[in-house]
């Protein structure tokens, strides 16, 4: 996506993250369903917060927007990567 490279299941920390681009500091979190238990929302909040410590940006999706809504989470990224969140 604009030239940035973005790799799948990229290991950081102790965690896998959905997507990476390193050059952007910029992780890609897609949620399906489980994510929106109480115990597992906790422990995104952690493993983002960790994340963000050391530098990244955690943008996160549930997979229903990827599947329904792919334009709107393109533009979302494109924001980000264009700076202008």
């Amino acid at each position: 996506m604009h030239g940035y490279q973005f790799t799948r299941q990229r290991p950081v920390l102790e965690y896998i993250a959905d997507f990476m681009c390193k050059e952007l500091l910029l992780i890609i979190e897609v949620d399906g369903v489980s994510h929106q238990f109480d115990d597992i929302e906790k422990k995104d909040k952690v493993r983002q917060e960790k994340l963000e410590q050391i530098g990244f940006k955690v943008l996160r999706f549930m997979d229903s927007e990827i599947l329904n809504n792919m334009d709107d989470v393109i533009r979302t990224i494109e924001v980000f990567i264009n700076g202008e969140e």
